[in-house]
């Protein structure tokens, strides 16, 4: 018997006093104030830090009380929908974006053509990495060959220790570089090492920007349309940032405060997004569709699409989970900004790709789903599509694989991790502790 079949079957004999010992009553979290997730009884995120990169808002104050409105996300002081729409028609503004949120100003001409080159400087890996490192253990798990490849690339860093907030940009500016790399060539070995497909290499111009880079990257014949590059990029804007109380970025502040290096603190926060409470939303929405394309035969009846969707959501149906994925937000209510912003470039490219069919069911789903949720749920709290309901759609006529959905995700979300660190290094001096209390039987 292998050492690994070994473990199994000890872990599985043992599974049953862990769950005995491990267990704690959920009247002892009420009893001690114990907030569990770091939420209050209503949802609300428990305040543990303050931050002058991003702002979430979901209610405003009227006459004395809290009320829901249509959800805003600001990026250094302004509304990111008005930095995507102050963007020429096919401008691609991750770069910017990127500047802003690592600089906390928006760069001027010069600094953005000046960051624009760096970035496409940087976006090389050592030599031979590629094949000493990521083409060694090919995995459909990308996310963990990145995590992998971030901690290996500590070893090709002379200053891979200094944590001095110059030192520690210059690396998150290379791994902004890099991480399109990292997440496109473990999936090309994934692809020919398990799949059996051709294996293609591309190197990326140092003029392109993050989107065509992707495209380029993932495409054995390097092109990409105009519209394809502009959603893309949108799409990397929309996931860059998203305040510091997610669970990847709640991460990467708690591992910066020990003093650890960038290197472990990226690798931290890409094993937390990886997570499918976290990072996986897409996924499930596009499982999500496949089933119900496959019980819903006419997308513009709607009286069987909502008996469908009633089926979801009362369990009999999918997965089970009573879940209608894609729908509702941890904070957002009314409406999530991120999906409003990006609709109208699904659109535009479900018309280049003649996938109209396929956007109405969408919208209809759209526009049945938080009516059906509100009556079943009996809630109060409005319910709106997300950003996530849309966002594996476009992956997927964008050719996006699967193994790729959340590894896309990171390399956007790279960028508000580092101003996260950054901003850490720079106004904390105190590691992140917070307490637990014991409730173990003294024997």
């Amino acid at each position: 018997m292998s050492m690994m079949n070994f473990a199994d079957e000890y872990a599985k004999e043992k599974e049953s006093v862990c769950r005995t010992n491990d267990s704690i009553a959920p009247r002892l979290y009420e009893e001690y104030g114990v907030n569990q997730g770091l939420r209050d009884e209503k949802g609300n995120g428990v305040l543990t830090g303050l931050t002058n990169i991003s702002k979430i808002v979901s209610s405003k104050n009227e006459g004395g009380k809290k009320v829901p409105c249509d959800g805003e996300l600001w990026y250094r002081g302004y509304r990111v929908e008005e930095l995507i729409g102050s963007l020429g028609e096919e401008e691609l503004g991750f770069e910017k974006a990127a500047y802003l949120l690592l600089m906390g100003e928006l760069p001027t001409t010069e600094e953005e053509a000046e960051f624009k080159q760096i970035i496409g400087r940087c976006s090389t890996l050592p030599t031979n990495f590629m094949r000493d490192v990521i083409m060694k253990a090919p995995t459909e798990d990308i996310m963990n060959s990145m995590t992998r490849s971030i901690l290996t690339l500590a070893s090709y860093d002379k200053k891979a220790k200094d944590t001095s907030v110059s030192n520690s940009l210059r690396q998150c500016i290379q791994l902004i570089s890099e991480f399109p790399l990292l997440a496109v060539y473990a999936y090309n070995a994934y692809n020919y090492y398990e799949n059996e497909e051709s294996m293609f290499i591309h190197h990326p111009g140092a003029e392109l920007s993050t989107a065509e880079k992707l495209l380029l990257l993932m495409r054995p014949d390097k092109t990409y349309t105009p519209v394809e590059a502009k959603v893309l990029d949108t799409a990397l804007i929309l996931h860059m940032e998203h305040g510091g109380g997610n669970n990847s970025t709640f991460t990467t502040r708690v591992v910066t405060s020990s003093g650890s290096d960038t290197y472990s603190t990226m690798a931290a926060a890409m094993s937390s997004l990886k997570g499918p409470r976290h990072g996986g939303a897409n996924i499930k929405v596009m499982e999500m569709m496949k089933d119900i394309k496959m019980h819903v035969s006419d997308v513009e009846d709607k009286e069987a699409i909502a008996d469908y969707l009633g089926q979801i959501l009362s369990g009999d149906a999918f997965d089970g989970k009573g879940l209608i994925y894609g729908m509702g937000h941890a904070v957002y209510t009314l409406s999530d900004p991120r999906e409003r912003v990006f609709k109208k470039y699904v659109e535009k490219l479900a018309v280049e790709k003649h996938r109209e069919k396929d956007l109405l069911l969408y919208s209809n789903i759209e526009e049945i789903a938080p009516v059906l949720i509100s009556e079943k749920r009996r809630v109060q709290k409005a319910v709106s599509p997300n950003v996530d309901f849309y966002s594996g759609f476009v992956y997927e006529m964008l050719g996006i694989p699967t193994e790729l959905y959340t590894a896309i995700f990171a390399t956007a979300r790279i960028v508000g991790w580092s101003a996260h660190r950054i901003e850490e290094m720079i106004t904390a001096d105190k590691i992140i502790r917070p307490a637990y209390m014991s409730v173990m039987t003294e024997k």
